[in-house]
């Protein structure tokens, strides 16, 4: 169970304002627009990106630095989560959603403006500017993501909290499709520096409705602030995300001494904080909340949940590219099914769970769903048809869907509502270091079944060809290891690219043999081994009397190029079954690896429904009841009563 009561010196429970019961529902519509506006915000800057960075790295030219644009903006984020919760418990939820808001947006116009000539050389240069641009824009965009989701819990009965929540799940849905849409049409027609500037005028309006209608939403508890146990929380959590984005990097490697320091670092703070935070009075996160069941099995399901849900987003987009021929720039809106599903089960279940009353039954239908979604994408191969692709990744929407909005809703719902702003935030904490860690898994995964896979198919498609066509497959196959090892990284060549290097080839050989034989002398090219071996033989075999006259010679040449353009023609059919046999063996191997990495997605998705099954099924309140965790511990006793 949670503490009874709050912190010495507080307000009586009793005392304080509810404010779901004294808010007239306008004045809730409106904090409810301001908010979603904010979280809007966050979520879109996390896709919208993503279509620029290639003409980012272009002009500030950081390709080295690619992949840091997002790990700075993630680290940043995640750290702050748990922070930023506990000082909207304290200081109210308006102050920090505001003071989020407008560092996010500071961080958006710096982001826009890296790489002007007037920052000079500033941390080293346009792309190291932005990355660090890029974490001052995670380090705002904390708040809004960690206070979003409490203020539901402030200005909502927990019976109407559900429908709500929803349309948050609705909101990172709908960040996901117009997310690259936008990013891709500013990035063509206008400038890669409005992906940043657009926040502005959407952050403006968010703040303008928050700061005119939105209450301060405090506690009315006015404790000690855990410092240390802010500082050890940064010092756990960004080590460690560190050390998993460098370890799943083929640059680094889990056994580098920089990663293997890294976790030590991590480990070391970790117990660090748990010893601070058992003594401290108001700690950043009170571990007597782990005492309370459904929130102790509710962060641990939601640690699987992330793991599994951006597993499904990063790798589904992959196979989408490099299987079912999806172009690279249209691979972040190929995902739009799944991204329905995700909306409708996130919209339906809310309404659900508030006609109801519980949750419970409706999360674990949800996983369920979720895990029959992922055995469905571990049957995929290279031959599944594209709508039977988009079949699958509406049910693997529609089941987690339910899940995003449902597990907040319990905890805030289990928790006294002093702890709603720490206990909501700490699940989103826990979902985003499943997220990371999920990532850097299935991604060390991906490399490593890469490395077998594609070497055994190729071996595969070797078998009963002709020396030449099986030498061309070797190198195939390296490149094709590399290019998997790179997760996608780089366009391949199309089949005409090829047929006219070929072409290109013949035609200057021909040009060579020609002055050759114009100048009347053969034997520089009997000698060049770059000439096939019968051409060479047949240009040794010519008598030096037939190039005496041009008629000799017109008659040389229109033998050598009958006999270059049979070979050719020949050249041109095994590059034409080198490339679709390579094809074919690339994306067998390319969807056996996405499988397995979906075989292990329904192991991560079935313990997430096994960590909810031990969760208390409580009732939610009907409005005047009380507001969720001062019947909290009721509730779970009888909840355990029965159970």
């Amino acid at each position: 169970m949670t503490q009874a009561s709050p912190p010495a010196g507080g307000p009586r429970p009793e005392d304080r304002i509810n404010y779901a019961e004294v808010l007239p529902q306008q004045t809730k519509i409106l904090i409810l627009i301001g908010t979603l506006l904010g979280l809007f915000l966050s979520a879109l800057d996390q896709t919208i990106v993503a279509t620029s960075l290639p003409r980012i790295v272009a002009d500030l030219d950081g390709l080295n630095l690619y992949a840091w644009v997002t790990t700075a903006y993630l680290l940043a984020g995640t750290a702050m989560v748990p922070i930023y919760g506990k000082l909207s418990d304290i200081y109210g939820r308006k102050p920090v959603l505001m003071f989020g808001i407008v560092v996010f947006l500071i961080g958006s116009m710096l982001c826009g403006m890296a790489g002007e000539p007037f920052f000079g050389n500033l941390f080293g240069g346009g792309m190291m500017q932005l990355i660090a641009f890029r974490g001052l824009q995670g380090f705002g965009a904390a708040a809004l993501t960690s206070v979003a989701f409490a203020i539901i819990a402030d200005i909502f009965a927990p019976a109407e909290r559900g429908k709500y929540q929803g349309l948050f799940g609705a909101v990172f849905g709908i960040s996901s499709v117009i997310g690259p849409l936008l990013g891709g049409f500013l990035t063509d027609n206008i400038s890669w520096r409005w992906v940043f500037y657009v926040n502005l005028p959407i952050g403006l309006i968010a703040l303008a409705f928050i700061f005119a209608k939105m209450p301060t939403l405090a506690s009315g508890l006015k404790p000690k602030i855990d410092y240390v146990g802010a500082v050890l929380v940064l010092t756990f959590s960004v080590p460690l995300l560190l050390a998993l984005t460098l370890g799943a990097d083929a640059a680094y490697g889990w056994t580098n001494p920089t990663v293997l320091a890294l976790f030590a670092g991590a480990v070391v703070s970790l117990i660090a904080f748990l010893f601070v935070e058992s003594r401290h009075e108001s700690p950043i996160l009170p571990l007597t909340l782990f005492k309370n069941p459904t929130f102790a099995w509710g962060v641990t399901a939601r640690f699987f949940l992330g793991a599994a849900f951006l597993g499904a987003i990063l790798f589904l987009s992959l196979y989408l590219v490099n299987v079912q021929g999806v172009s690279a720039t249209k691979a972040g809106t190929a995902t739009i099914p799944l991204t329905v599903g995700l909306i409708i089960g996130s919209v339906v279940s809310g309404q659900l769970a508030s006609r109801l009353g519980q949750y419970k039954n409706l999360i674990l239908i949800g996983l369920l769903m979720m895990t029959g979604g992922f055995y469905l994408l571990s049957t995929l191969n290279a031959d599944t048809p594209y709508n039977r692709v988009i079949f699958y990744m509406v049910i693997l929407g529609l089941g987690i869907g339910p899940a995003l909005p449902l597990f907040t809703l319990a905890i805030q719902n289990a928790v006294q509502r002093w702890e709603i702003g720490v206990a909501t935030a700490s699940g989103q904490f826990f979902q985003q270091m499943g997220s990371t860690i999920g990532t850097a898994v299935f991604g060390a995964v991906l490399t490593s079944t890469l490395a077998t896979q594609v070497p055994a198919q190729f071996r595969a498609a070797e078998a009963g060809q002709p020396p030449a066509v099986v030498a061309q497959l070797e190198n195939a196959a390296k490149q094709a290891t590399n290019s998997g090892n790179a997760r996608g990284g780089g366009e391949a060549p199309t089949f005409d690219s090829i047929q006219a290097k070929i072409t290109s080839g013949f035609a200057t050989t021909f040009g060579s043999v020609e002055t050759a034989v114009q100048g009347g002398d053969l034997s520089a090219l009997t000698q060049d081994p770059n000439l096939p071996a019968e051409l060479r033989s047949g240009l040794g075999n010519i008598p030096a009397a037939a190039l005496q006259s041009d008629q000799g010679k017109a008659g040389v040449l229109a033998q050598i190029k009958t006999q270059l353009d049979s070979a050719q023609t020949a050249a041109i059919t095994d590059a034409r079954k080198v490339f679709d046999l390579s094809g074919r063996a690339f994306k067998v191997a390319f969807a056996n690896t996405i499988s397995r990495i979906y075989l292990i997605s329904i192991f991560i998705a079935l313990l997430a429904f096994l960590c909810t099954l031990p969760m208390p099924n409580l009732r939610l309140p009907k409005k005047g009841e009380g507001q969720g965790g001062q019947q909290g511990e009721k509730r779970s006793g009888l909840a355990s009563m029965e159970g």
